[in-house]
């Protein structure tokens, strides 16, 4: 029964994330020894597992005889170790070779500046400016995808005989809990995409400019495990309808870029998503295609390559409320502020240990919802203390401010593990 309830306080344990002797350590390493020598807040990157996700989705592919590309959304995660480390996976045009995905037109700079290629980015945004579109389409070999009719216009107007690709909306989404609705796609309209009944009208607007239309692009994920497949297999069977038409009105699709949106295990009980049934679902739909199968993820990547380390700066009750304090805000670590992702917080020292009572963690941001956890179940803590936060790799420190002028985090990157 102890043993169990371990495990259940560990759940994100695997390889390169562990407990030994009662003490948090990553990638071989005590993070407490960690943020001790390099100070907090303190994001420290397992490398290794990026590798490890990337090579599980190329395995994933190849084990359902797909022609399949991988990309990082650089959204997610551009620190500069990082992509160098990315980068080094495989040169441009290996199979194993990891892709570009980006939104903006300083991420297409950015890509380029960090050694990728026009031909391995593609670039999938909304509500194109013709500011974007100068940056942009100064980059030929960049793959554009357009998601809305006036936007194909837009950049007709400026790029005749250009080849494009559609990011379309089947109406359906597959979110974290399984639900059919996320901000991208469901029964709602969303900002984002064309919808069935207006690719006729895409084409037309297209043809109108001689432009090209060589890859449909969806986005519908948001975290989904494996309770999100069914959705995710209703639509990408859609999606394979919206190719046989495009195709009957004439246009080469060449690619089905699935987006991003493959979840990690969030808290205790998830399991890590069914690769084998996922990219059975995409070969079933879309192999007979003969099309190349892309996906773009950036928590699947990176989700679970990173911690933060932050030290305890108060501990203080207050009408029977104990909060704890760090020296970590939301400025650096906003994820769950901005998706309201889940987030576990680990005290280092006694990684594996039972709580005795509840606490409420707080940042150092000037602001009242600057609060990591409510009534979170924790270890006896102290001032001094380092507490983790675990699988923060992705969308947190890409989206650090200085809010209240507060500095970014400082980083550390481990390329390979200690035993």
């Amino acid at each position: 029964m102890r043993e169990a309830q371990t495990q259940q306080r560990t759940w994100w344990a695997r390889p390169g994330l562990q407990v030994r002797d009662g003490r948090l350590t990553v990638a071989g390493r005590d993070a407490e020894s960690l943020a001790r020598e390099h100070g907090t807040p303190l994001y420290v990157h397992d490398l290794t597992r990026i590798d490890e996700q990337v090579r599980a989705l190329q395995a994933a592919f190849a084990g359902a005889d797909l022609d399949g590309r991988v990309r990082l959304a650089l959204k997610a995660q551009h620190e500069p170790e990082v992509l160098r480390f990315v980068r080094g996976l495989g040169a441009a045009g290996d199979a194993a070779s990891v892709g570009m995905d980006v939104c903006s037109p300083a991420e297409v700079l950015f890509a380029l500046e960090h050694g990728w290629r026009e031909e391995e980015i593609s670039y999938t945004g909304t509500n194109l400016s013709e500011r974007d579109l100068d940056v942009i389409l100064a980059h030929p070999g960049v793959h554009l995808n357009v998601d809305l009719i006036t936007q194909i216009e837009r950049v007709g107007r400026r790029a005749p005989d250009r080849t494009i690709g559609l990011r379309v909306n089947p109406r359906a989404g597959a979110g974290f809990d399984g639900g059919e609705h996320t901000l991208y796609s469901g029964p709602r309209p969303t900002k984002f995409g064309i919808f069935p009944e207006r690719l006729e009208e895409a084409v037309q607007v297209a043809h109108a400019h001689d432009l090209v239309i060589d890859t449909v692009h969806f986005h519908v994920g948001d975290g989904y495990l494996d309770g999100g497949l069914p959705v995710f297999e209703e639509v990408v069977t859609r999606v394979a309808d919206m190719v046989r038409f495009l195709r009957d009105q004439g246009c080469p699709i060449a690619e089905v870029n699935t987006g991003g949106g493959l979840g990690v295990p969030q808290r205790a009980g998830d399991l890590p998503l069914d690769l084998g049934r996922w990219g059975a679902i995409l070969a079933e739909h879309l192999g007979q295609l003969g099309v190349t199968v892309a996906t773009e993820p950036g928590d699947f990547l990176m989700k679970e390559c990173a911690i933060n380390l932050a030290e305890v700066v108060t501990v203080e009750e207050r009408d029977g409320v104990r909060f704890v304090g760090l020296d970590v805000g939301w400025n650096v670590m906003g994820e769950r502020f901005i998706y309201r992702s889940l987030l576990d917080l680990v005290l280092c020292r006694a990684a594996d240990s039972p709580p005795v009572g509840p606490v409420t963690i707080s940042g150092h941001i000037n602001e009242g919802d600057d609060l990591f956890a409510e009534d979170l179940p924790f270890p006896e803590v102290a001032e001094g203390d380092i507490v983790a936060a675990i699988n923060v790799g992705s969308y947190n420190a890409s989206m650090t401010s200085e809010h209240c002028l507060r500095p970014s985090a400082r980083a550390v990157f481990l390329p390979e593990r200690t035993a």
